[in-house]
């Protein structure tokens, strides 16, 4: 029980960022979360559930664009910290529908928890 109620702060921060539908400004994470998992695990979680992620360390955080080449739909920062790592997700402006965005979102939330 215990766990299931660490869990319960991410969740609900996942579930409050919700996209405001196309006209959703692209300078705004579509996620920004703290999760207690660490930046490996959640990097290897994302990858095990993504097809087309590239992963590239960037000073003490690690970057993953999810898509392929020029056609990347998502770009994911996760940056450690004490205890596990910040999550952030952006969707570059006309980004190709691939994941589509509840499929990223779910995928987010199973790797922060």
């Amino acid at each position: 029980m215990k766990k299931l109620l660490l869990l319960a702060p991410a969740a609900l921060a996942l579930a409050a960022c919700g996209s405001s539908g196309p006209t959703r400004d692209a300078s705004q994470p579509l996620v920004y979360v703290t999760s207690q998992r660490t930046a490996s695990y959640i990097t290897e979680c994302l990858e095990s559930r993504l097809s087309r992620v590239q992963a590239s360390s960037v000073g003490g955080s690690t970057e993953l664009a999810v898509g392929s080449g020029s056609d990347t739909a998502y770009f994911v920062t996760l940056t450690p910290v004490s205890a596990g790592a910040v999550i952030k997700v952006m969707r570059p402006a006309n980004a190709p529908d691939d994941p589509p965005e509840p499929e990223m979102r779910f995928d987010i939330a199973r790797c922060a928890t």
